[in-house]
């Protein structure tokens, strides 16, 4: 089983990104929706919004996947610290991995922030008087799946980079044995 990591990080990897997922797919289910409501009364026309659970799921899917991240981070040392990796395929796809990994757990992330924020947003009451073309905006359809999506990105990546990582530390480093070099230092008379 050398060079294949520790199961207990590939499997907590797996499980935060998981629930990360879920949160993200539940906070679309479940986003705002605003219904309008007319008061006879004072001629006023507002809005009225769904719950705001939405948010919430968008801020646990947050968390779970910073926690994911944070964890392999922390058991690679952020490939910057540590023992150097051993020169070869494993740390050039350890490295391509690593990278691409971060670009999409950068995506989710934001992805997932927009949405709660703006799903937050739109929880709030309007109003307005005698209105014409009045709207009730509410958060645009697939912001979370698109979060959910590279949630499922960054787990697959994140598993790659680690196995990856793990071959190249426990590979032994090359060296080259050359008896004489072939390139003469020697100048042409």
């Amino acid at each position: 089983m050398e060079g294949k990591g520790s199961s207990l990080v590939h499997l907590l990897v797996i499980v935060l990104s998981l629930v990360a997922f879920g949160f993200a797919i539940a906070a679309e289910r479940r986003r705002s929706t605003g219904t309008f409501v007319e008061d006879k009364n004072t001629n006023r026309t507002y809005c009225v919004y769904s719950s705001d659970v939405a948010t919430g799921y968008g801020v646990g899917s947050f968390l779970f996947l910073l926690s994911s991240e944070s964890l392999l981070m922390g058991v690679t040392k952020c490939m910057c610290f540590g023992r150097p990796l051993a020169p070869g395929g494993n740390r050039a796809w350890a490295i391509i991995y690593f990278v691409s990994s971060w670009m999409t757990f950068l995506v989710a992330e934001a992805c997932i922030v927009a949405g709660a924020k703006n799903n937050a947003y739109h929880t709030k009451y309007r109003d307005v008087i005698y209105a014409q073309n009045f709207s009730c905006e509410t958060l645009r359809k697939g912001v979370f799946i698109a979060g959910a999506v590279f949630v499922v990105a960054t787990m697959l990546l994140n598993v790659y980079y680690y196995m990856y990582f793990t071959k190249a530390i426990n590979q032994p480093a090359r060296k080259a044995s050359r008896a004489s070099s072939s390139v003469g230092m020697t100048g042409y008379a």
